[in-house]
This record gives C-alpha cells, sequence and structure tokens, in this order.
C-alpha cells in the first residue's frame, strides 16, 4: 500500500516537470512562407512573402481555381517591422521556419546586405538551410510572384532548380546564411550570390496563364554569379566565369564543355570530376598563388567526321585542345575579376594566411589593394577517359 502511494506522489510530481507543447502553433494560425523578399524603398524596407495555400496544393476540388501560393508585402524601417506588417493584409502571422529561398533585390545588394541578414541570423523562428539568390535586374518582389510549372510552388522549385543546377550544370552556387555571413566577416574572400532572372513578361508570368501551356511564356531562369566587396553587389559574372569560379573552390561536381574540333566543328566532354589545388608562397616579401587543375572527363558528343578516336594521338590532341582553352579561360575571367572588381572571391587570401600566418599578419589589413597584382600561375590537367557507347562517330560513314 505504501509503495502504491509512494508511485501515485512520484507521478503526480513529475505531472509538474511535464509542460507538454506549451509553445504549440496550430497550423489554422499561420501563413507558412516558403520563400522571402526583401528590397529596398526609398530608406525603407519592402519585405514580400510568398506563402503556401493548402488546400490548393492538396488539388481540392470544387471552388474557383486559385494559384498555389498568395504573396502578401509590407514596408517598414527595419526588415522585422515590415514582417509583422504583412499582418495588415494577412489574416495570419508569416511563420517562415519553412523557408525555401530567400530572394534580395539589386537595389537592395548594391547598398548593401549586412542589415538584412541581421534579422535573418536573429530570428529564432528560421533555419539556414534556404538558399539566398539575387535578382537581376529585378526587384525581388518581382522574382516571388512568377508562377512555374512542374513545381507548384515557385520558392520550391527555385530552391531545387538551384539544387541541381550547381550539381549538373555549374554556373550556379548554392549559399547557406552560415556560408555567407562567413564569407562576410572573412578578409581573406568576399562572397558571391547567384543570380536569378525573369526571362518574359511579368504580368503575364503572375497569372495562372503562365502556367496552362507547354512553353511557358515567363520563366525564372538562373543566370551567372554576383560579386561582392564586403556586403555590397559590385558586378556579375557570366555563365562561364561563374564555371571558373566554382572549379576554384571545388564546387564543380558534374558539367559540360565544347572544344573545336581542328576541321572547326565541336565536340562535347563531359565532366565527372573536377579537383582544384591552390598553394600560396611568398617570395621577397610578395604573395603568390599557384593553381593545379584537374578534369577528369569523358566524351559525349562529337560532331566531327575526321576524328580517329581510337587512335590515342587524337585523344592527345584533344586533351591539349581542351587544356588550352579551360586556361584561357581560367586567366581571363581572373584578371576580370582581379582588374574590374578588385575583389578576393576566390579565397586567395586565405590561402596566403593559411601557408604563412605570419605574412598574412602584415597583408590583411591591405589586402584588397595587393589582390590586384597578385601573381597567379595556373596549370591545368585534363584527361580524357571515356568514349561512350560508340567509338568513331557514324558521321564518318556519311562521308
Amino acid at each position: 500500500m505504501k509503495r502504491r502511494s509512494l508511485l501515485i506522489c512520484v507521478l503526480i510530481l513529475m505531472q509538474i516537470f511535464v509542460t507538454g507543447c506549451w509553445s504549440r502553433r496550430e497550423l489554422n494560425d499561420l501563413a507558412i512562407a516558403v520563400g522571402i523578399g526583401i528590397d529596398k524603398i526609398g530608406d525603407q524596407y519592402q519585405v514580400s512573402a510568398q506563402v503556401v495555400l493548402p488546400s490548393q496544393i492538396a488539388g481540392s476540388k470544387g471552388g474557383s481555381p486559385q494559384a498555389p501560393v498568395n504573396l502578401y508585402k509590407a514596408t517598414g524601417h527595419t526588415v522585422y517591422e515590415a514582417l509583422r506588417k504583412i499582418t495588415t493584409v494577412s489574416p495570419r502571422k508569416i511563420y517562415i521556419s519553412h523557408l525555401r529561398i530567400l530572394v534580395l533585390g539589386e537595389d537592395l545588394a548594391k547598398e548593401g546586405i549586412s542589415d538584412v541578414l541581421d534579422f535573418m541570423s536573429r530570428d529564432t523562428d528560421t533555419r539556414n538551410d534556404y538558399f539566398i539568390v539575387v535578382a537581376k535586374d529585378a526587384k525581388a518582389e518581382d522574382a516571388l510572384k512568377i508562377l512555374t510549372s512542374l513545381e507548384k510552388i515557385p520558392a520550391v522549385r527555385l530552391f531545387f532548380s538551384l539544387e541541381s543546377s550547381e550539381k549538373n550544370w555549374a554556373p550556379t552556387s548554392t549559399v547557406t546564411l552560415g556560408t555567407l555571413i562567413t564569407e562576410l566577416v572573412s578578409r581573406g574572400k568576399n562572397p558571391v550570390l547567384t543570380g536569378v532572372v525573369i526571362e518574359g513578361s511579368l504580368d503575364v508570368g503572375e497569372t495562372p496563364n503562365n502556367v496552362e501551356t507547354v512553353d511557358s511564356p515567363t520563366e525564372l531562369k538562373y543566370s551567372g554569379l554576383a560579386v561582392f566587396k564586403e556586403d555590397k553587389l559590385i558586378g556579375w559574372l557570366n555563365p562561364e566565369e561563374s564555371k571558373v569560379y566554382n572549379y576554384l573552390t571545388n564546387k564543380v561536381e558534374s558539367t559540360v564543355f565544347y572544344i573545336q574540333c581542328p576541321e572547326g566543328k565541336k565536340v562535347s566532354l563531359d565532366v565527372f570530376e573536377a579537383r582544384s589545388k591552390m598553394k600560396g608562397s611568398i617570395h621577397s616579401d610578395k604573395p603568390e598563388v599557384s593553381i593545379e587543375q584537374h578534369i577528369e572527363s569523358d566524351i559525349g558528343e562529337v560532331q566531327c567526321r575526321n576524328l580517329e578516336l581510337t587512335d590515342t594521338k587524337t585523344i592527345t590532341e584533344l586533351e591539349q585542345i581542351a587544356n588550352k582553352k579551360v586556361q584561357n579561360l581560367f586567366k581571363t575571367t581572373i584578371k576580370k575579376v582581379q582588374n574590374e572588381y578588385k575583389s578576393d572571391i576566390f579565397g586567395f587570401g586565405e590561402i596566403i594566411h593559411r601557408s604563412n600566418p605570419q605574412a598574412w599578419k602584415k597583408l590583411r589589413n591591405n589586402w584588397d589593394e595587393t589582390f590586384v597584382n597578385l601573381p597567379i600561375s595556373v596549370k591545368m590537367d585534363i584527361k580524357i577517359r571515356l568514349l561512350g557507347k560508340v567509338t568513331n562517330s557514324f558521321l564518318e560513314e556519311t562521308k
């Protein structure tokens, strides 16, 4: 009897410490935002929230047709204020724990993004696994208005498209909040962000008509990398130059590039492995960086009629052509960033820091000036391994 009474007392005491779901939030009280866009309007911030409509995603029948998402927006002197003011137009509080994409307007990016990132890093509701992009030649609000096919939710489409593009094409880069802040506070590397472009009519893109045809009139497309100096956008890299950035930062998993045959036609090479090794050194108190780029590839397509691919000399010749082309691309891209943007996005400063910490203490305060004239050598090693299911092209037989 005493044991039973003691057990009951223990259970009663345990109830005191079991708080249950004290901080629960009912779905009916929340507007789940999967995309956030931030623009600068005068001296105020405009926050746009792309909110999911669960009834439309679930495919419920009946009623009038409706877009799968709604876009709510408000302006305020701070990002946090603007986000809360959205409740004046939204019947529910904006909930951003399931955020997939953060879009920054180009005008905001040119002025500086540090203030915006402070809110995003401080807010307790957000996770850090969403991607951050810049709306190129557009407002972030407009990029979140476009309805997309295949993926009903545009922000989710932007997330997976960027992830897939980085893995299979390479001129884009997935950047999360943690990575961006780390590069912003680093003196040896400046950040980059992928640019998203609106192709087509904005007026058509924000209507259901945009997803009712086989070929959508308006599309969201990733194009190039935005170059930052500290927290300000200062320019853009085109897709080929963006690939060089990803090669140097070891982000290329797979991509395709072409080389020209002696007759002027093209051969496509399928890159399946890429490794970049950078070394820093100090000579006569001046820093230098050497780059060794190794690329493994297969032949993916042959347009040339006179290539004897079973001959090792032909493969060697193609490798030499590929080495020369990619090496020139590396050199011109690095020179462009040095001379035009004067922003070390490649992390050469970090390479010098790791190789010679004592020398870096003297260089870090004026690294941007040193970076402009930094001697950089590039050694390229491209190998062609497999020819595909066939050896010589059937075009040879059509001559």
